[in-house]
């Protein structure tokens, strides 16, 4: 069996990555004070609260990172050409999740309390904020071109990761979210940084600025078909699977895209949807957390509208979509293979 033809599997392939990655970050790591040094290696799961080693393992899977090093060797590098890149994707999106929890009021990730329920708030924000100034770093000190234009790239997608939360953040309490404007926080707060994880990794193995970009295409439909998975587990996901609980997604009636699909559908389960995300606290005026009873509710209606069935498709649309700008002559058939494992991994996670 040839390279073209081989069949990998979805954690070997992150395995091989992780082996790799999962030093370099440590080191990377030890090397912010001590105050921030704890809450960071806390958050990757290499301490306990009582500053002793963790004994658990946990961590994600590093899918960012590793498909910055699938692109690298793509275009004919190596894995360890793209070392600073796939720790600078790494980095940041680890700080987003910091942040991301303060946002959402998660007191769970990877099945541990996360940072600022475990050290509050003013904590996990500078622990997040140290994660990003340490991708910044690391890509100052790497080669010229990757250093210059990587660092460029990687702040804009930072940029627009920003902007996506942030509008994700205030969509509760609107009373109408359009498809099109749900669609373009996917693509800020998660297509844009997997789109530059490819993007980087192809810049690191000394590729043209053309394929840098059409790398970055196949991250940019990789990231939509992550999110709305994502968003799919975050209303029916186990809490064994996820690392959160049940339905926590539909607790804070975030808007995600199988919601807003489903709300945006017309008919009964629609409209008895609406009413259920906009019911209203009497003390704020704000729309209350979902209760334990209305959670199974608002996840039939999502089904019933269509939400969930539309999510599937589209995930698998961008799926299609990230294969064909793929699979093209003049990229190393072992990492497209790879990549192309890794895709369906991403897209199948709820399977």
């Amino acid at each position: 069996m040839d390279s073209s033809t081989a069949v990998y599997d979805a954690r070997q392939v992150l395995g091989e990555t992780q082996e790799l990655i999962a030093p370099a970050l440590q080191a990377a790591v030890a090397g912010l004070p001590v105050s921030t040094r704890d809450l960071v290696e806390y958050h990757f799961g290499w301490r306990d609260t009582d500053d002793a080693a963790s004994t658990i393992v946990v961590g994600g899977k590093m899918v960012r990172a590793t498909l910055a090093v699938l692109a690298c060797q793509a275009v004919g590098g190596s894995a360890r050409q793209a070392i600073e890149v796939a720790l600078a994707v790494e980095l940041v999106h680890n700080a987003s999740l910091i942040h991301d929890d303060i946002i959402d009021g998660d007191v769970l990730r990877r099945h541990r309390p996360t940072v600022w329920a475990t050290f509050g708030i003013p904590a996990a924000i500078l622990a997040g904020d140290a994660l990003f100034f340490l991708a910044n770093h690391l890509l100052a000190n790497a080669p010229p071109l990757v250093g210059s234009v990587g660092g460029a790239w990687l702040n804009e997608a930072g940029q627009s990761l920003v902007a996506g939360e942030y509008v994700d953040s205030v969509l509760p309490d609107h009373p109408e979210v359009t498809m099109a404007e749900a669609v373009a926080v996917a693509e800020a707060k998660t297509g844009a940084l997997i789109g530059v994880a490819c993007a980087l990794g192809a810049l690191a193995g000394g590729a043209d600025p053309a394929w840098a970009g059409r790398l970055r295409v196949v991250g940019q439909h990789l990231g939509l078909a992550f999110q709305l998975v994502d968003d799919l587990l975050g209303i029916w996901g186990p809490a064994d699977r996820t690392g959160k609980p049940e339905r926590s997604d539909l607790r804070s009636r975030k808007r995600s895209l199988p919601v807003v699909a489903a709300l945006t559908s017309q008919g009964p389960a629609a409209h008895d949807l609406a009413r259920l995300y906009q019911r209203a606290a009497p003390l704020d005026q704000r729309a209350a957390p979902l209760d334990e009873h209305e959670l199974p509710v608002a996840a039939g209606l999502v089904d019933s509208a269509g939400g969930r069935a539309w999510a599937h498709q589209q995930a698998e649309q961008h799926l299609t979509a990230a294969l064909a700008a793929l699979h093209c002559d003049g990229l190393a058939p072992a990492a497209v293979a790879k990549l192309t494992t890794l895709a369906q991994f991403i897209t199948h996670r709820d399977h």
